[in-house]
């Protein structure tokens, strides 16, 4: 029994220490042009923690209903503070700033494969059309995924 237990314990050790941190800048202006999540596109684990931090004021991170993997959590922070996000499942995350989103204020998370990719960028035509600039921004992050 105490030997079955400490295999267990092992094992989820094991998986904490392999998780990645990670941070992702919210600025009004970057190597990307203005209103910008960088690095706009992110490769991680699933497991692995993302945190987003207001380099200048009035940015969130929030995640996009219906553009994120199946079962995945979903998080809204809230303006002008940090959020750190554990990424759950596997696929494509896509998220934005709420009050620059018309503004093209996005960004994309791939954890592990992206499983999901195909079904995201159909699925995130609508959310493309509500920019009112920077149109392109989105499908230029989506077809940066491989």
């Amino acid at each position: 029994m105490k030997s079955r237990l400490l295999a267990l314990l092992m094992i989820v050790a094991a998986n904490f220490a392999v998780a990645a941190e990670h941070t992702v800048e919210m600025k009004n202006k970057g190597e990307g042009g203005i209103m910008v999540f960088e690095p706009a596109v992110l490769h991680v684990a699933v497991g692995d923690t993302v945190t987003f931090v207001p380099t200048d004021a009035g940015h969130n991170s929030e995640s996009v209903d219906g553009l994120m993997p199946e079962g995945a959590t979903p998080w809204k922070g809230e303006n002008g503070q940090a959020i750190t996000v554990t990424v759950d499942k596997e696929g494509v995350y896509v998220y934005k700033c709420l009050p620059h989103a018309i503004m093209a204020m996005v960004g994309v998370i791939v954890a592990g494969e992206p499983t999901n990719l195909e079904q995201i960028k159909t699925d995130a035509e609508p959310f493309i059309a509500t920019f009112a600039m920077k149109k392109k921004r989105l499908t230029k992050y989506l077809a940066e995924v491989q």
